[in-house]
């Protein structure tokens, strides 16, 4: 009671309480975008004289938030060197035979990779890979995808890079006058949380994982059934020889279907897994638009021309220098419709080399020069730019995207790792400041030639940066209006007489419930501010509290909606609702018993 009397004689301690639960509700009703509600939120504290722009706006140009914007551009920038090539391969080995080995990779070494690169990208990058590995072995994909988030979350705590929350939590701490963190600030508590938790999805019984039907596909390679149709020979040197298409790097690395094989005079067709790759072969794929470009950076294959019958290899230098990749399509009424490639004598007429050949969800068997064209079709192209935009004043042909800027940057891959290396390692060895250290990574990944200026800014997720720019607000009016204090105060009240060690796990809990509600961001903005409070009353520094609420907000096992990532896997997983619920119980459980045992441990108190 005393606590509501103190807010009601606060006004603008009401108008934040106000502007709190308004925003609770718009996350929780999904009403308006996470971004838009911060951002709504922070312009009501500014309109009603709650705080002023200097200080609502503050987040925006926190070191945290420039860190977090640079940091996504270096990720950029490695998965488009092909840094995690080896992981997507090893995936795909034959070394990986069982659920629980592939579980035992995603939490050994995917995990740790979390740690310094956003998970959200490596779940991307990860996930048709493993579908594919899926249907490889006519395995359910809800029993490895739900593991594949978990590892991400578990990892995402081993580094101060590994979450934008780690990075929110910062922030709020150093508004707060606290100080910012270090880059290895809470790795003692993250390395053992994260070796417990793989632990538990090592061992956790498969009957928590249910088995919700496998993939189907005639093909036995990718689900994307709208994939690019294209033609590869094999040359004499290529490194495929002697190798079956399965174990092949061919399917391994890449996410390809073989359609068929062509040898002299005789045409395979699937199943074609166990058949020997012979020079000459040549092949005729459905990949995905991505693993086409960065399959051009390969020495393995050559280009099959079947317009002109030239051979060209994919990183051919001579070839790709001044080429331009477009994406075009036959329009209604395109007087190209009805003839083939060959017929055509398309290179020719438009100094234009087709690369592959798309037709919405149906299969291409022909060899794509013999191919008929229809109206609908997309044909992916490579093209001087003079060639381009006399292909964009042709009514035969429309030019839907050019994403020449996508293709990979493969032979700048050790580069691109060489900076990521030096981007922890400086900060650690010296006094310059991780903000400098990852602008400077940005700026060397640009000069080295593993990322476009242009690339830089598409990197950077503008919902992100404006969620959590506008929700480091909440923390700072909670904390001058007095609000924080009051809440804490209230919550002391029942935790006064429990032991520190209890007392930390109620906030822990706390955080985990409101994360699975709300954003974990949220959570984070909302909980810091009162948190803190408590750490005199339990004689712990105020760091300590911070972590306490950082990692409660970071054990996203209980709800899809706990975590992107849980989100990213719960449809290609076919998962319900309750089946997260069921296999996360348990390391909820064990995460919220074990931190603050940890937290005690490094923090001292009782």
């Amino acid at each position: 009671m005393n606590e509501l009397i103190a807010i009601y004689q606060n006004p603008q301690a009401v108008i934040t309480l106000s502007v709190l639960i308004l925003a609770v509700v718009l996350f929780i009703s999904g009403l308006l975008a996470p971004e838009l509600t911060g951002l709504l939120s922070v312009a009501l504290l500014m309109a009603t004289g709650v705080l002023p722009p200097q200080k609502a706006l503050a987040g925006f140009g926190s070191p945290a938030l420039i860190t977090l914007m640079g940091l996504f551009a270096v990720s950029a920038a490695l998965f488009k060197s092909g840094a995690l090539d080896r992981l997507r391969e090893l995936i795909a080995s034959e070394n990986i035979r069982s659920p629980r080995r592939l579980i035992a990779l995603l939490g050994f070494v995917v995990a740790p990779i979390s740690g310094i690169v956003p998970n959200t990208p490596v779940v991307a990058s990860l996930l048709p890979v493993i579908e594919a590995w899926c249907i490889r072995r006519k395995l359910s994909p809800s029993r490895v995808l739900l593991p594949l988030s978990f590892a991400t979350v578990l990892g995402g705590t081993l580094t101060l890079l590994g979450s934008s929350v780690n990075l929110l939590v910062s922030d709020i701490s150093a508004q707060l006058g606290y100080g910012s963190f270090d880059l290895f600030t809470f790795t003692s508590i993250g390395i053992p949380i994260w070796l417990i938790g793989t632990v538990y999805l090592l061992l956790a019984p498969q009957i928590l994982l249910p088995d919700r039907g496998s993939i189907n596909n005639e093909f036995s390679g990718s689900t994307d059934q709208t994939g690019y149709f294209t033609e590869v020979t094999i040359p004499d040197d290529s490194d495929l020889v002697g190798q079956s298409v399965r174990n092949s790097r061919l399917q391994r690395r890449f996410d390809v279907d073989v359609l068929e094989l062509q040898r002299h005079r005789e045409r395979f067709l699937p199943p074609l897994a166990d058949k020997t790759i012979e020079p000459g072969d040549r092949l005729l794929l459905r990949v995905a638009r991505a693993d086409l470009l960065r399959l051009q950076q390969e020495h393995t294959v050559q280009l099959a021309r079947s317009v002109d019958k030239q051979k060209t290899k994919f990183s051919d230098p001579n070839f790709l220098a001044g080429q331009k990749t477009v994406e075009v399509l036959l329009p209604s009424g395109s007087t190209l419709a009805g003839a083939s490639l060959s017929e055509l004598r398309f290179r020719q007429r438009h100094n234009a080399t087709v690369l592959a050949l798309r037709r919405g969800q149906q299969t291409v068997q022909e060899r794509i020069g013999q191919a008929i064209l229809r109206e609908g079709d997309v044909l992916l192209l490579q093209a001087p730019l003079d060639s381009i935009r006399g292909l964009q004043a042709s009514n035969d042909l429309l030019v839907l995207d050019q994403f020449e800027n996508d293709l990979p940057t493969v032979r700048r891959k050790p580069i691109a790792i060489a900076i990521a290396i030096a981007m922890l390692i400086v900060p650690t060895i010296s006094s310059i400041p991780l903000v400098s250290s990852v602008l400077i990574a940005v700026i060397a990944m640009v000069v080295g030639g593993c990322i476009r200026p242009v690339e830089v800014q598409r990197s950077i997720r503008l919902d992100v940066i404006l969620l959590l720019g506008s929700l480091s607000s909440f923390s700072v009016a909670m904390n001058d209006t007095g609000l924080a204090d009051i809440f804490a105060n209230a919550l002391e009240y029942w935790l006064e007489d429990l032991p520190t060690y209890f007392a930390l796990l109620v906030i822990v809990l706390s955080t985990t419930i409101f994360t699975q509600v709300i954003s974990n961001a949220a959570s984070v903005a909302f909980l810091a501010p009162v948190a803190v409070q408590l750490a005199p009353g339990l004689n712990l520094p105020e760091l300590a509290l911070l972590i306490a609420v950082l990692f409660g907000a970071s054990q996203s096992f209980l709800t899809p909606m706990g975590y992107q990532t849980n989100m990213m896997v719960f449809g290609p997983g076919r998962y319900r609702f309750l089946d997260v619920t069921r296999y996360g119980a348990g390391l909820t459980v064990l995460m919220t018993l074990i931190i603050p045992a940890l937290i005690l441990w490094q923090y001292g108190g009782s």
